[in-house]
């Protein structure tokens, strides 16, 4: 399968933190072939190793990892008339809920979320926040619709993947986006390196799976691979306010977020790499935001780790885009990277 074929079943997948499964499916049915070893730990987390070329006596370790989860909603209650209640799983901007249509549980039941008609708003109306917003179903009361729905199940955004030229839009890039390049790096050569492939679980409520899963690894250093906010649009050029990252310049490389400093060596290793084979980067803006660095930097007695971001507009909505570019860009970056990691990189100052 391309990488366009795998990007589009992934971001059309439902997979809301803690329900991953759909998702899972497709990375397993993607990698299985191509891995020395694959298993699905307890957390759901799926786990692979592809070992490296050769023979060497100690070879690097590379955790790679890519989070399954999007944000999403949680059902958690229904109306007299008919209508559920929900609330968000993950970071959600309230604002950009209104009048979406949304994809109910395993069967994927439709709904919409309710906002009325220009025809009988008031001028004075407020954007309403979720607790004040409902699904509806179609449901002529309560009973019926919990006789459909069960609360606990999860709702995602009903976006279609669609292709404009070189740049994609669909839902989910964060970071369906990285599990793409993770699949596409194990389908891949083998490496002078052993390669830890992580594809986890619940990054968006707290990186959960991501510890999990490096305690499991105890790798020598990790790349995350995640996706990052594009902000390459007014009003940010407007006022004259540096984007975080743009579209179609390259793998975004991070230097710290809000949880974690990036390790300086691997800073300087995914540059250089980057300088010498003609890579587009870009450095992300540093400070706020996160990834599962996060929770693999502090893991056992410490893994040094970089995160290295396909930029997208639109993150955190019902849709955003990507440069399919950029996508084959961290696919080299983060490849040549790993493959050219040595224990004399990461040997301390």
């Amino acid at each position: 399968m391309s990488l366009t074929t795998n990007l589009k079943a992934l971001s059309e997948a439902n997979g809301v933190s803690g329900d991953e499964g759909a998702v899972r499916k497709i990375i397993l049915n993607a990698i299985r072939d191509h891995v020395d070893e694959v298993r699905v730990d307890t957390l759901g987390n799926v786990l692979a190793i592809k070992r490296a070329r050769g023979k060497a006596t100690r070879r690097v370790r590379v955790m790679l990892d890519a989070h399954m989860d999007e944000i999403g909603l949680m059902i958690v209650g229904a109306n007299d008339d008919g209508t559920l209640q929900f609330r968000a799983v993950g970071g959600i901007d309230d604002r950009s809920l209104p009048g979406k249509v949304v994809l109910i549980g395993p069967d994927r039941i439709p709904g919409v979320i309710g906002t009325p008609p220009i025809h009988l708003a008031h001028g004075d109306d407020e954007v309403k926040k979720i607790e004040a917003l409902a699904i509806d179903i179609g449901a002529a009361g309560k009973d019926a619709a919990l006789g459909v729905v069960t609360i606990g199940q999860m709702a995602t955004f009903n976006t279609r993947y669609r292709s404009l030229g070189t740049t994609v839009s669909g839902k989910a890039f964060d970071d369906r986006a990285g599990c793409a390049v993770l699949i596409e790096l194990l389908r891949g050569p083998r490496l002078p390196v052993d390669l830890l492939a992580a594809f986890t679980v619940q990054e968006e409520v707290g990186g959960r799976g991501a510890h999990v899963a490096a305690y499991a690894f105890d790798p020598d250093a990790a790349i995350v691979i995640d996706a990052t906010p594009a902000n390459d649009l007014p009003p940010s050029i407007e006022q004259d306010v540096s984007p975080n990252t743009r579209l179609g310049h390259g793998p975004a490389v991070y230097v710290m977020t809000r949880s974690t400093v990036s390790d300086p060596r691997l800073v300087k290793h995914v540059i250089g790499i980057a300088d010498r084979r003609g890579i587009p980067y870009q450095i992300r803006q540093p400070g706020g935001g996160g990834t599962d660095a996060g929770s693999i930097a502090p893991t056992r007695g410490g893994v040094p780790t970089v995160s290295i971001s396909v930029p997208a507009r639109y993150i955190h909505t019902p849709v955003s885009l990507i440069n399919l570019n950029d996508v084959r860009h961290t696919i080299e970056l983060v490849r040549e990277s790993a493959a050219r990691l040595t224990s004399t990189i990461l040997r301390p100052a």
